[in-house]
């Protein structure tokens, strides 16, 4: 598995919503103040114009919702408690494996290279397994007992 740059902010950026919104006694579900993207951007160290595609992807993916204007931002549309790292990986990557490209389901070999395609499932199988049972919550209690998080 290859997390790209995409990837890594896209999760850095719901875990800095997820705090921000903790902070503020929020649920995560939408509900009290919005994260600017800007700040977003600032804290985690993301180029802005990055970031907002990023953004447009989660929002598209029902991860967040946001509001334009002065006093508008991004928020979780659920409880960092039900989003999981598989849900941002796969709205802004797609496939969690790729095998030249293609998603490891589609990588098809002949004569001897044929077990391969079993290898890269169970490979796929795994990674799945970690992402999909791993919530942003998750993230931010083993953050929480190692040192505070940081939010502006």
């Amino acid at each position: 598995m290859y997390v790209s740059a995409r990837s890594d902010y896209a999760l850095r950026a719901m875990l800095a919503v997820a705090v921000a919104v903790a902070s503020r006694g929020g649920g995560g579900s939408g509900g009290g103040e919005l994260v600017k993207a800007a700040s977003l951007a600032e804290v985690q160290d993301i180029p802005l114009s990055f970031l907002q595609g990023i953004l447009l992807d989660l929002r598209r993916a029902g991860l967040l919702h946001s509001h334009r204007g002065a006093d508008g931002g991004y928020a979780l549309t659920r409880p960092a408690d039900e989003i999981t790292v598989g849900d941002v990986l796969r709205a802004v990557g797609g496939s969690l494996t790729t095998v030249r490209g293609l998603p490891a389901e589609r990588a098809g070999y002949h004569g001897v290279a044929a077990g391969l395609t079993d290898v890269w499932l169970a490979v796929h199988g795994a990674i799945a397994t970690v992402v999909d049972s791993t919530t942003l919550a998750d993230l931010l209690t083993r953050n929480s007992t190692d040192h505070a998080p940081t939010t502006s």
